[in-house]
């Protein structure tokens, strides 16, 4: 069974935004677009930097220091110098209540 752990609420992250939390002492970067939220790896796999300090465009994550950016719904890199993907997780939304387990999507 996979456990989840609440980190925050929905009205702590801005629609079309990025925050910071940590899930089992694991940086974890939360994106919300519409309805939904995305949990990624809070380090970049390129400059190993915030990526929650980034900006959100279009269902993609860029990274502040050399703008790799990354797909919010599967890690991979879409954009240069990023060639590795980040970590994706599970997500599950409990009323207000946004919970993260660290078990990989698939």
């Amino acid at each position: 069974m996979t456990a989840f752990e609440k980190v925050c609420t929905l009205d702590d992250i801005p629609d079309g935004g990025v925050i910071g939390v940590e899930v089992e002492e694991t940086p974890v970067a939360l994106v919300r677009k519409g309805g939904e939220v995305f949990a990624l790896h809070d380090v970049c796999s390129h400059a190993e930097v915030k990526l929650s300090e980034g900006e959100v465009y279009d269902g993609t994550l860029e990274c502040w220091l050399h703008g790799s950016c990354f797909d919010v719904r599967t890690g991979k890199p879409t954009g240069p110098p990023a060639t590795r993907p980040v970590n994706v997780y599970t997500v599950k939304i409990d009323g207000d209540d946004v919970l993260v387990s660290l078990s990989k999507e698939s």
